[in-house]
């Protein structure tokens, strides 16, 4: 209890503390320390439907006399304007029944009835006990017949929860049977109450604190437009809802515009503050209410210090509810009389001064950067005091605030002196523009240009454009010198991008390599323990020690795990007689999988798909997921290395042609988060000038190519930056094999005239720091090399070197030594000038005889002309 008292002594709105100490209170029957920490939440805060009726029934307990009921009723007040509670007004009503032997009771108990049937008895499932207790009451009095009928008639023309029974009721107790009018009236309500079931079942079974069915249930009654049924249904979900800032604000906003009743509106102002204190929107309109129904000055007044008081959770909103205050204040003067616009002027530097020092202090800020409080000050001096030097005064302040980089503040206060002031103040003016403004100088210099085209002379004029040119020669040379750093730290950040992508794939392949040695050594493992540690294993037989050629090998080691997609069991060290022939044959035997021949494979019914990762889990499983969507896959032909791991492409077959298609339009989609390439299958022997290239590369009026873009752009952003200048149909991302991206982006708009606009207005411009370079769509394009042209670097004695099995690469340059290719090219020139015949043969004593040479014909000399010949072919 004492740390609970000590919480409440340093915050006062914390609402959980006060919820707690009231139990403990209560607990220990404390009476008298309970009723004012009741009394003391209350007026913080508005209580629940469970703490108000436990309150009053302890009060109404403590009751003895005539007095203390009357302080019971006016806890009773009290209790039923926090919420529209029926259980509270059902425990009203039935209290002033209990007093109703004092002069006058009676009257009283029917207008307590009243009261609640206005505010209840709309309740569709809660509001037919009100009604049955006032027939009740009615009924113990022997009223007139006519008041029961009344009764009975108004709750049947109500659309309330079993509201047949009720007419059955008044079938039974009517000795003429119910009127054809009642009978009328019970119809249409029944009507309206299978209307609004659905949204009664939906509450019903939904649990708290049902905002959305609420919240469907008031723009159903909003349509049907009965306001004291939207009243009802706002009350009710205010109810379980009451800290929504929204659902206040909707409400409060429906009361302003449709009811317009003061009473109302005002209280149900007054409790959205106390319900949502933190909101300022909800202070702002609570103020504009009281100043609409005429509030005298006082009530405004203080309801603004309580929203100073309230707690906002941000700066701005300090700054809205004092320009909200000080627009009231505003409109109260009259400027022919001092008292008012002295207040005002108060108003005003005491708002200045609460943002400088109290909002500051907690947010670091004072929320009004723009100075637009000062702004309307300054205006309302110039304006409706005729003042221009309080104006200028103000306007001083303003720019030593920080805002005198800006051209629009300087633009405004030129418009206010223009307005309200001179021809020198505004010049004036303009020339500190020009000299200050760092965001669009070139604005403010054609600004003052103008200004003394139609004022100026002469030297004005010659000023004026001397100051100009000055301003934006320095202005050009800053830009110059921040777009070249700009260009510098991208170059570095692409280099740091470019390590990094270089360091990740070394990561990347050393881990992939480490794990195809750990799965060659356990797979040697496995061979020894299958066939003894003494055997030699495979990979070391197939190597030639055996003296096999490595052609055959590698033919042999391809069919047994790329085509079969594994590998056969290993050859013992002493191999069995023909087992030399019997692998020749396999070498040349058809490289096909077991469960389709090389004939029923179709190229036109198959696509290639490259740029797989070499370390994919189960290829062809993943394949045929990946294109089922497209038609019924027959088979998938994953490619593997001599050493079994996959080489990253695969053929998939279709059953249907017409799959093909639909799997090449999968092109660039990303497996294992790598795209792919979805390509025809031709055989490229038969078809040696075919070449896939997806898109075009002519130029594209309605396309637009940017570079420059960060690595972390995706084609959301993209698209959002695009859409501006018109409509974009699609959007190509740039990426590298493995799906990272280049900088690099094609978009397409409808027209060439969006995409003109586009070029016109993004070229340039900047994103995430990135200064974009926008052109129209011109790809270069793309020839097939002429790899039968010899090289002009090397030499075509160069060319017709053997190479290797894998071929040499671009970049190679061949380290044999140039002596040996004159003497082992028959059409290299010899030393002396002279040229070896076409049909010369040179042996070496091995393998063509002795080691001499043989010519067909008589070696000659030859003029310049004949190498001119030569080398020209003719």
């Amino acid at each position: 209890q004492l740390r609970l008292v000590k919480g409440l002594s340093i915050n006062a709105f914390d609402y959980n503390c006060h919820v707690d100490l009231i139990k403990l209170l209560q607990q220990e029957g404390k009476l008298h320390r309970l009723r004012k920490a009741r009394q003391k939440m209350s007026e913080l805060f508005p209580l629940t439907e469970e703490i108000w009726l436990d309150w009053l029934k302890d009060e109404i307990r403590l009751t003895e006399d005539e007095s203390d009921r009357e302080k019971v009723y006016e806890l009773f007040e009290r209790a039923v304007k926090d919420y529209v509670c029926p259980e509270i007004w059902l425990e009203y009503v039935q209290y002033s029944i209990g007093g109703m032997g004092a002069q006058g009771g009676i009257e009283r108990v029917r207008s307590i009835f009243e009261r609640a049937l206005t505010a209840v008895g709309l309740h569709m499932t809660k509001g037919a006990s009100i009604w049955e207790a006032y027939r009740e009451f009615e009924i113990l009095l022997n009223a007139q017949l006519e008041r029961i009928h009344t009764l009975f008639r108004r709750q049947l023309a109500v659309p309330l929860m079993d509201m047949e029974g009720t007419y059955a009721e008044y079938a039974d107790w009517a000795d003429d049977g119910v009127p054809e009018t009642v009978t009328h009236q019970y119809r249409r309500a029944l009507q309206q109450l299978e209307k609004c079931k659905p949204f009664e079942e939906a509450l019903l079974v939904s649990e708290p604190p049902k905002l959305v069915e609420y919240q469907a249930y008031i723009d159903f009654e909003m349509k049907e437009g009965d306001p004291a049924r939207v009243q009802i249904i706002f009350e009710r979900a205010l109810a379980e809802n009451c800290l929504v800032p929204d659902l206040w604000f909707k409400y409060t906003t429906y009361l302003d515009r449709q009811l317009k009743i003061k009473d109302l509106v005002l209280s149900a102002h007054e409790r959205a503050v106390r319900n949502c204190p933190w909101t300022m929107g909800l202070w702002k309109s609570y103020l504009l209410a009281l100043e609409r129904h005429g509030a005298d000055h006082q009530t405004v007044t203080d309801v603004f210090e309580k929203a100073l008081n309230a707690g906002f959770i941000q700066a701005t909103d300090y700054v809205e509810i004092w320009q909200s205050n000080l627009g009231y204040l505003r409109r109260r003067v009259d400027f022919k009389w001092s008292r008012e616009l002295d207040e005002l002027r108060a108003a005003f530097a005491r708002s200045l001064d609460y943002l400088k020092q109290d909002v500051e202090e907690r947010f670091s800020e004072s929320g009004d950067l723009s100075c637009t409080i000062m702004q309307v000050w300054a205006r309302i001096e110039a304006l409706h005091c005729k003042n221009m030097q309080k104006a200028r005064e103000l306007w001083d302040s303003i720019m030593t605030k920080g805002n005198a980089k800006y051209a629009n503040m300087w633009l405004e206060y030129y418009n206010l002196e223009r307005s309200y002031g001179d021809a020198a103040h505004c010049r004036k003016a303009l020339h500190r523009a020009v000299q200050c403004t760092s965001d669009y100088p070139e604005h403010v210099c054609d600004v003052l240009l103008n200004f003394e085209r139609v004022e100026g002379s002469l030297e004005d004029w010659d000023a004026a454009v001397q100051k100009t040119e000055t301003k934006l020669n320095r202005v050009n040379e800053q830009r110059v010198a921040e777009k070249e750093a700009l260009l510098t730290r991208q170059e570095e950040e692409k280099a740091e991008h470019r390590r990094k992508a270089k360091a990740d794939k070394k990561a990347q392949k050393k881990s992939q390599k480490a794990n195809r040695t750990g799965d060659k050594r356990k797979a040697e493992d496995e061979y020894e323990e299958e066939w003894g540690e003494d055997e030699e294993l495979p990979s070391k037989r197939l190597r030639g020690e055996e003296g096999f050629g490595s052609t055959a090998t590698e033919d042999l080691m391809e069919t047994e795990s790329g085509l079969f997609g594994r590998r056969a069991p290993p050859p013992r060290k002493s191999e069995p007689p023909g087992f030399r022939k019997n692998l020749q044959g396999l070498s040349e035997a058809p490289r096909q999988p077991q469960d389709m021949s090389k004939e029923q494979r179709k190229d036109e019914d198959s696509v290639f798909v490259s740029n797989l990762a070499f370390n994919l889990e189960d290829p062809e499983g993943k394949l045929r997921t990946f294109f089922q969507g497209c038609g019924t896959v027959q088979q998938v032909r994953p490619v593997f290395t001599v050493k079994g791991a996959f080489r990253g492409y695969c053929y998939v077959q279709f059953e249907d042609r017409l799959a093909v298609s639909e799997a090449l339009k999968l092109d660039r989609q990303e497996v294992d988060g790598r795209p792919i390439y979805v390509s025809p299958c031709v055989d490229k022997n038969k078809n040696p000038d075919f070449k896939v290239f997806k898109y075009k590369t002519a130029v594209e009026k309605h396309k637009i190519f940017i570079s420059g873009l960060p690595y972390s752009c995706t084609k959301e952003t993209l698209e959002d930056l695009c859409k501006q200048h018109g409509t974009v149909k699609a959007i190509r991302l740039i990426t590298n094999r493995s799906g990272k991206p280049k900088g690099l982006a094609y978009v397409e708009y409808e027209n060439e005239a969006q995409a003109s606009q586009a070029v016109l207005k993004m070229d340039g411009t900047m994103l995430e720091n990135f200064t974009l370079s926008v052109a129209i769509s011109n790809p270069p394009s793309r020839k097939m090399e002429d790899k039968a042209a010899p090289s002009r670097i090397l030499g075509a004695a160069m060319m017709r070197q053997p190479q290797g099995a894998r071929g040499k690469g671009r970049t190679q340059i061949s380290l044999l030594p140039r002596s040996l290719y004159r003497q082992s090219d028959p059409d290299a020139k010899a030393e002396n000038g002279t040229v070896s015949a076409p049909h010369a043969t040179v042996t070496d004593g091995v393998h063509g005889g002795p080691g001499t040479a043989s010519l067909d014909n008589q070696t000659k000399s030859l003029s310049n002309e004949d190498f001119a010949r030569m080398l020209l072919k003719k």
